[in-house]
C-alpha cells in the first residue's frame, strides 16, 4: 500500500464532526519531547496515540560500551529528576555481583539523598501541575522549596541535578560538614510551607473540579498496564519497592505507603502530596542518626562481575526502576536492560483519556508526571 493510500484510508475514517490534532512534539507542550496524536469529536477524546523516539539516545547500548563504574552515570540522563535513585539502582546491581557489603553510613547517606531527591521532584511536579491547569503562583512556590534542596546537593555532591554521587560500594565522598544543619533548616521551612500547598491547590474548588473524577484508572487496569509509583498507588495498588523489597536500610525506618483508591487525577495528586510528608519523616528519622564509619567499601579500580545475571530495583519519584545486568566476566556489561516506570505509566494514557475532554488530557498528563527521556531511552 502506498503512502497516499494510507492517507486516504485514515482520512476516510474521520467523519465530518471528528478531527485529529497533534499535541507536541515541541518541548513546552508536555515537559519533554513527546508527540500525542489525538482524535477528537468536538472536545471529546476518541483516541490518543503517543509517538516516541524524538530523543532516543540508545542509553542501554552506550552502557554496554562503558565500564561498570562509568555506565552508572549515563542513567542520570533518563529520569533526570530521580538521577540519584537511578545511580543507586545501578550501584546496587554491581554490588550484588561483587557481593560487596555497603557500609552502614553509606546506606543512610543514600537514603537521605534519595528522599531529598524525591522531595525535589515532587515539589517541581506540584508547581508544574498548577501551571498546567492555569495557576502561575504554585510554580514559584514549588521552586522556592526545591532550590533549598538543590543547594544542599551542590554543597556535598558538586552538582545540582545529575549528581553522580553513588559508586559501587557506597558514595563518592563524605557529607559536607553543613549537611545536617542545612537539611534540618530545610525541613523546618518545608513543614511551615505545606499548608500553603494545600491552600493554593489541594483545597481549591477549581482545581478539584479539574481533577476529581477525571482520568480514571481502575486497580485492575493499573496492574494490567504495569503501572507503578504514584500512578499505580492512586488506583489502590500497593507497590512501593521501599516496602515490598527494602534496600539500603529502608526496613529500619517507619513510614507509610501512600495509597488512594479513587483512581482519578485527584487521587494521584494526593498520593504525591502524602509522599512528601512521608519523605520528610524519613529525613527526620535519619538526619540525627547518621552512623560513623566509612562512606565507601573498598573495590578494585577495574570492576569485573562474575558471569551471571543480576537485578536490582528501587522506588524512584515516578515508580519502580529495575536494572538488569548480564555479565560475561569482562570489564564491560554484556547486556543491560532498564525497566523504567514512565514507559509503563504512559501506556495507560489512552485508558484514562478516552471519553474525557481535551482539557482533561492536560490534567491527566500532569498527574502521570512523565519525564520523557526515561521512556524514550
Amino acid at each position: 500500500m502506498s503512502l497516499l493510500d494510507g492517507l486516504v484510508t485514515e482520512a476516510s475514517a474521520i467523519t465530518e464532526d471528528e478531527m485529529i490534532i497533534n499535541i507536541g512534539p515541541q518541548h513546552p507542550s508536555t515537559h519533554g519531547v513527546l508527540h500525542l496524536k489525538v482524535k477528537l469529536q468536538g472536545e471529546t477524546i476518541l483516541d490518543v496515540e503517543p509517538h516516541l523516539g524524538y530523543i532516543h539516545r540508545s542509553i542501554e547500548k552506550m552502557c554496554e560500551a562503558s565500564s561498570y563504574r562509568n555506565f552508572i552515570y549515563l542513567t542520570s540522563r533518563m529520569d533526570y529528576l530521580s538521577a540519584h535513585m537511578n545511580n543507586q539502582a545501578c550501584s546496587m546491581a554491581v554490588e550484588m555481583g561483587l557481593q560487596v557489603e555497603v557500609p552502614q553510613r553509606a546506606k543512610v547517606i543514600r537514603i537521605l539523598m534519595s528522599e531529598l531527591t524525591r522531595l525535589a521532584s515532587h515539589t517541581l511536579w506540584w508547581g508544574a501541575m498548577g501551571l498546567d491547569l492555569g495557576a502561575i503562583t504554585p510554580f514559584f512556590i514549588g521552586f522556592r522549596d526545591r532550590e533549598e534542596i538543590m543547594d544542599i546537593f551542590e554543597e556535598t555532591c558538586g552538582a545540582r541535578l545529575t549528581m553522580n554521587y553513588n559508586v559501587p560500594g557506597g558514595v563518592m565522598i563524605d557529607l559536607h560538614s553543613n549537611f545536617q544543619k542545612r537539611v534540618k533548616t530545610f525541613l523546618d521551612n518545608f513543614k511551615k510551607h505545606l499548608p500553603e500547598y494545600d491552600e493554593l491547590l489541594t483545597g481549591n474548588i477549581i482545581f478539584q473540579n479539574r481533577t476529581k473524577g477525571v482520568g480514571f484508572l481502575s486497580t485492575a487496569d493499573a496492574i494490567s498496564f504495569g503501572c507503578s509509583g504514584p500512578v499505580a498507588r492512586g488506583s489502590g495498588v500497593s507497590c512501593d519497592v521501599r516496602k515490598w523489597y527494602p534496600y539500603d536500610g529502608y526496613e529500619a525506618v517507619e513510614f507509610n505507603e501512600c495509597i488512594e483508591t479513587s483512581g482519578d487525577c485527584y487521587a494521584r495528586y494526593m498520593v504525591r502530596m502524602k509522599e512528601m510528608v512521608e519523605s520528610a519523616k524519613i529525613l527526620e528519622h535519619w538526619i540525627d542518626q547518621i552512623p560513623e564509619g566509612d562512606f565507601q567499601a573498598k573495590t578494585k579500580n577495574v570492576i569485573k562481575l562474575p558471569k551471571g545475571e543480576f537485578y536490582s530495583r528501587v522506588e524512584t519519584a515516578r515508580g519502580e526502576l529495575g536494572v538488569y545486568i548480564i555479565s560475561d566476566g569482562t570489564a564491560n556489561p554484556y547486556r543491560i536492560k532498564f525497566r523504567s516506570p514512565n514507559f509503563s505509566n504512559l501506556s495507560a494514557l489512552k485508558q484514562m483519556a478516552v471519553g474525557g475532554k481535551i482539557g482533561d488530557l492536560v490534567a491527566i498528563m500532569a498527574t502521570l508526571d512523565l519525564v520523557i527521556p526515561d521512556l524514550d531511552r
